[in-house]
């Protein structure tokens, strides 16, 4: 997937290895402080078609054609479900200096209210596989179906749901662009900046003056079977009730071994820099691994992450979570 917000500690932590959990969904498990809500069916087809599709216009890299041809595509289709669309596109300069032409795309649902919460992803992918095993790939650009494409993916599905029942709370759906054109792996003195270069773009001009929300969730590699997400420190530091929250809404729908409780450090993501600089308290979601080197999802930044890792199983769990959240907050 993306960039993956270069491993770099934050004056927090470092990620901890933990036993990694037998991935099981136990429907049987529920909190009573979380209340019922009644969410429209997510269909992990449509989900995966979304995602899918994304990855067929090949590396979503900025200045290539098929990161243009897939700006099309998701400004044309999500114009389908909802007429509040709003595309920043600004320049950015990537840490060699090459300058990057870049979009963020951002869909409002229910725009005229205060009572907001807005999920996001990145949309584009990873100019280098820095991290493939085989350093004759270190060059190639990726697919970035699980870093990135998954979690626009589940976006798009949760759009369209939203255009066909309406959720009285207002939803922002953000699709950050220029997450992964970050520092390659061994280049001297990195900088953390380097990354989330759309997030931080946007939380420093965002799309509406005097925009607010309540919280924010960002996805990341979050489409892979078996995937775990733990309550990363980044997230614990700036905004511990949302992930509670959100945790405490997994668990009552019965996928706590998806949503584990173990803490690990903390990760520069684009949920980092919302924090910092828009001040609006978000979390990510992430796959967390501990049996690999990164810790991440063990396709991370290789040519290896393709469509054959997305499991539907896994983009229901997270969009009925996301789903639960939004229309538990009415």
């Amino acid at each position: 997937m993306k960039n993956r917000y270069i491993i770099l500690t934050i004056g927090i932590v470092f990620l901890i290895s933990c036993k990694q959990p037998k991935i099981k969904v136990d429907d049987t498990q529920q909190q009573k402080t979380v209340k019922k809500v009644d969410i429209p069916a997510f269909n992990a087809d449509s989900a995966y078609y979304f995602t899918e599709k994304q990855v067929s216009f090949g590396p979503r890299v900025p200045n290539t054609k098929m990161h243009e041809s897939c700006a099309n595509y998701l400004i044309s289709t999500l114009k389908r479900y909802c007429k509040d669309v709003t595309v920043q596109d600004f320049q950015s300069k990537a840490w060699n200096g090459t300058l990057l032409k870049s979009k963020n795309i951002i869909v409002s649902f229910n725009p005229e209210t205060n009572n907001r919460i807005f999920f996001a992803s990145h949309w584009d992918s990873r100019p280098c596989a820095d991290y493939d095993p085989d350093e004759k790939n270190h060059n190639k650009a990726i697919l970035g179906a699980n870093d990135g494409a998954a979690g626009v993916g589940m976006l798009m599905e949760i759009a369209r749901l939203l255009s066909q029942r309406p959720c009285k709370t207002g939803v922002d759906l953000i699709l950050f662009d220029v997450e992964d054109y970050g520092e390659p792996r061994g280049t001297a003195n990195q900088t953390e900046e380097s990354w989330c270069l759309g997030s931080q773009y946007w939380a420093k001009n965002p799309h509406k003056q005097g925009y607010f929300a309540k919280f924010g969730i960002l996805l990341d590699m979050a489409g892979a079977k078996n995937a775990v997400f733990a309550m990363e420190n980044t997230s614990m530091y700036y905004a511990p009730d949302i992930m509670k929250k959100v945790w405490d809404v997994a668990a009552s729908l019965g996928y706590s071994n998806y949503f584990i409780t173990d803490k690990t450090g903390g990760l520069i993501d684009d949920h980092m820099y919302i924090n910092k600089y828009a001040k609006i308290p978000c979390i990510d979601i992430v796959h967390y691994d501990a049996s690999t080197t990164s810790h991440f999802f063990p396709y991370w930044h290789t040519v290896k992450d393709d469509m054959s890792n997305i499991d539907k199983t896994t983009l229901t769990v997270v969009g009925n979570t996301l789903l639960t959240v939004a229309y538990g907050e009415e």
